[in-house]
């Protein structure tokens, strides 16, 4: 069979979407004759000069209230179809990839131009909102229902979240594969786990959904127990500006360090600092900062959502909280730094990462993905 053109088509991203985007287009480099790319914001930026693939892009800004974010979000999907509609001749097949979940225009408009339409979920647009309270999701849900119905096949990345996603009814056109593959030459071990500080880490987007703010609260109830503790809080978003605040307010600016953005080169000299890392998520797809924490050997303590209980088995491979309460993190945070195997489990981490996620076992499942796709009628 000949190989495919492919069209990835997501919502504009931010910086933090560029890592799996990337890994994406690598593997289905060896799958397709030609890769297209519409995406906007930091994803264009990151591969407008990108010689592996055609590479299209939008710009979106979030509006200041309810209605220009309506407006500017219709704007934005419209964008994304027209582009959509003039390049999607040279196209055989459609991902629609981040964000997509809820692009109702661009999913229509590929249906309509009878283009076949691989929905992949990087993580759920409606739960995120719903994380953050926000009045808009309940519009998202029914946009994101009507993409499901609509999409030829759905990729997700384990089964756990055919039933945590509300996904159920379509198990006849779910596959299950993601685009996370490490480079070992890179995130590995550098610093062994007895010889660091005892430093304990959050590295991800400051957002709701990630629960970063109920992790900063548990800091003062570790401290009650391990004052010889010290904290990493890594990335940016829209609540660094509380962060800053409740830091200040409680005297910890001693105790905890705000590093910013962190450019995923300098990820590994960050991680192998690190005594443990902590995912406080309410909700998540299979984080790619996990698997490298991982691979450089530091053990990380997570929620049980989306596809993290696929990877750390409690005890064994990581450790799993039962929420992410500020309570439920201290508590969590004083048993995983006490355990007395603590370097065993760090080592199992790396061995499990080191077999599941090669580059060659998620070239393996896209492979599959594409030919059950390709057969949908």
């Amino acid at each position: 069979m000949k190989k495919p053109n492919i069209g990835i088509l997501t919502f504009p991203i931010s910086e933090a979407g560029n890592i799996p985007l990337s890994n994406l287009v690598d593997l289905l480099q060896p799958l397709s004759n030609e890769i297209y790319l519409i995406t906007g914001n930091d994803g264009y930026t990151f591969f407008k000069d990108d010689r592996r693939i055609h590479a299209y892009g939008i710009k979106h800004e979030m509006g200041a209230n309810i209605f220009t974010r309506i407006l500017r979000y219709i704007y934005a999907q419209l964008s994304i179809s027209y582009k959509l509609a003039k390049i999607t001749r040279n196209i055989n097949s459609w991902i629609f990839f981040i964000g997509g979940d809820t692009l109702v225009l661009p999913m229509l408009t590929a249906k309509l131009l009878r283009k076949k339409v691989v929905l992949a979920f990087a993580g759920s647009s409606v739960q995120t909102l719903e994380s953050a309270g926000d009045s808009l999701s309940k519009w998202e849900k029914i946009l994101s229902k009507i993409n499901v119905v609509l999409s030829n096949r759905i990729v997700v990345y384990s089964p756990n979240l055919i039933q945590q996603w509300n996904l159920e009814k379509y198990r006849n056109k779910i596959s299950i594969a993601h685009e996370h593959f490490l480079d070992f030459n890179k995130f590995e071990i550098k610093k062994k786990l007895k010889e660091r500080n005892n430093l304990v880490g959050y590295i991800g987007r400051l957002s709701e959904e990630k629960g970063v703010l109920n992790f900063v609260r548990a800091i003062p109830e570790i401290l009650k127990e391990r004052n010889d503790m010290e904290f990493l809080i890594g990335g940016d978003g829209q609540l660094r500006g509380e962060i800053e605040k409740y830091i200040s307010g409680k005297n910890l600016n001693d105790k905890v360090k705000l590093a910013g953005w962190i450019p995923h080169e300098k990820l590994p000299d960050y991680l192998n600092e690190l005594k443990l890392v902590v995912l406080p998520s309410f909700t998540e797809g299979l984080p790619n900062i996990m698997l490298e924490a991982m691979a450089c050997g530091t053990p990380v303590l997570a929620t049980p959502v989306g596809a993290i209980p696929d990877v750390i088995t409690d005890g064994e491979t990581g450790f799993i909280m039962e929420n992410n309460s500020p309570e439920c993190i201290a508590r969590n945070v004083i048993r995983a730094l006490n355990h007395p195997n603590l370097e065993r489990i760090a080592e199992n981490a790396r061995a499990l990462v080191e077999r599941e996620f090669t580059y060659e076992k998620a070239v393996e499942k896209w492979r599959e993905v594409l030919e059950n796709y390709l057969r949908v009628k």
